[in-house]
């Protein structure tokens, strides 16, 4: 923990202060502005600190959401999409742009498009389809972060674009800061047009980070407080999503950056925003009759509003994301879950399962997908504090 430091979590459900290494957390009240609730609530501890100490980082604005178009698969969309997912965000679809005239527009506005493709030392990458596509779109920013070379021209066509450096050098690997730098910086500002969001920064002087960009900062620091071995996984699984941050080392991806974590995002396998497309996923795995057989229950579960429910959503949800990335149905992304030395658990599951209750799921997946009698050592952020080791390290 941090001394004489304010850390505050303002998540879409509760917010987590923690001063000198005691956290409180408290369900927030949706009558209220964000800030009124967390002052009412915890004024007397705010007011002991300065603004220079207290860190912030909030998902309650939902995060930026994204739409990516790049030129291959294998490197601009590849790469992109890991940068943004560790910058803290949304992505609500990607396009390769050879398929971009049968693309679907997405109705809703976007935050932000990220326009990636090419090494410097070429040029003409893009042409009218992508101006014509993006005619028809509506968005609030545009980034472009492809080859040198065709900067100008995008500048020329595309209104109040701006201009990062490539995400690919000219030997194929990936460069992060520019592009990471402009997201953070525009989630920042984002938080800045929410009514509900911005009043926070009368407690600060500090920047305020989305929560899984913080999240990803705290995985190099984990053994610090947890006694996680290397390679491991951190699952967080919320209301409205389900997060995996695991080690490049766990990726069959030959992908060089500079960070040692990344991160994916399961947008349908939340507990409670995302319930019906959770409970739609576990009704579509072969594997959730036996599943269900094995936790003593029947398909009745999932009709049911309780607390019993809820703990089978949640343990659910781990089996759901980890079979995601095996060997047997990898989607995103196939990781060595072989390898994998610990799985540390986080998010709302830490104040709804049981340790057992979380071994349980995690030893069924490993006998009967993985054919193992093994598995990796069980962590539970059972204070639900692991961002607090992230959130001062900008």
């Amino acid at each position: 923990m941090v001394e004489n430091k304010l850390l505050v979590d303002v998540g879409s459900t509760y917010f987590k202060v923690c001063a000198n290494g005691n956290v409180e957390q408290h369900f927030r009240d949706f009558n209220k502005d964000i800030f009124d609730d967390l002052t009412s609530k915890c004024g007397d501890t705010i007011t002991k600190f300065e603004k220079e100490n207290v860190y912030i980082c909030s998902s309650a604005n939902g995060g930026l959401t994204t739409l990516i178009i790049g030129i291959t698969n294998s490197f601009s969309l590849k790469y992109a999409t890991n940068i943004a997912y560790n910058s803290g965000i949304n992505i609500i679809n990607t396009i390769l742009f050879q398929d971009i005239e049968e693309a679907s527009i997405p109705s809703d506005l976007i935050d932000v498009v990220i326009l990636v493709g090419g090494i410097d030392s070429i040029n003409n990458v893009f042409d009218d389809r992508l101006f014509n596509f993006l005619g028809n779109l509506r968005y609030s920013n545009i980034v472009f972060a492809g080859t040198s070379q065709d900067a100008d021209y995008l500048e020329s066509k595309i209104e109040n674009l701006v201009v990062v450096d490539n995400i690919i050098n000219n030997k194929l690997h990936v460069v992060e800061e520019p592009l990471k730098n402009y997201l953070t910086n525009l989630y920042q500002s984002n938080i800045m047009g929410k009514e509900d969001i911005k009043h926070l920064y009368d407690l600060t002087s500090n920047q305020i980070y989305s929560t899984p960009y913080i999240v990803n900062k705290t995985l190099p620091l984990i053994d610090s407080k947890f006694a996680a071995v290397n390679p491991f996984i951190l699952i967080d699984i919320g209301g409205a999503t389900t997060d995996i941050h695991y080690s490049k080392d766990l990726s069959f991806d030959n992908m060089v950056t500079e960070n040692e974590y990344d991160r994916l995002v399961f947008k349908k396998l939340g507990v409670f925003k995302s319930r019906e497309s959770l409970i739609y996923a576990a009704k579509n795995n072969e594997f959730v009759y036996e599943l269900l057989a094995h936790l003593k229950v029947t398909e009745n579960i999932f009709n049911e509003e309780s607390s019993k429910a809820t703990r089978i959503l949640m343990q659910l949800a781990i089996f759901l994301v980890l079979y995601k990335v095996s060997e047997a149905h990898p989607q995103y992304i196939k990781l060595k879950l072989n390898l994998l030395k610990s799985i540390v658990l986080t998010g709302g599951i830490t104040k709804v399962l049981s340790f057992e209750e979380a071994e349980d799921i995690i030893s069924f997946f490993y006998k009967k997908i993985l054919s193992s009698d093994i598995h990796p050592s069980i962590i539970l952020d059972s204070n639900y504090d692991i961002w607090t080791l992230g959130i001062t390290q900008q």
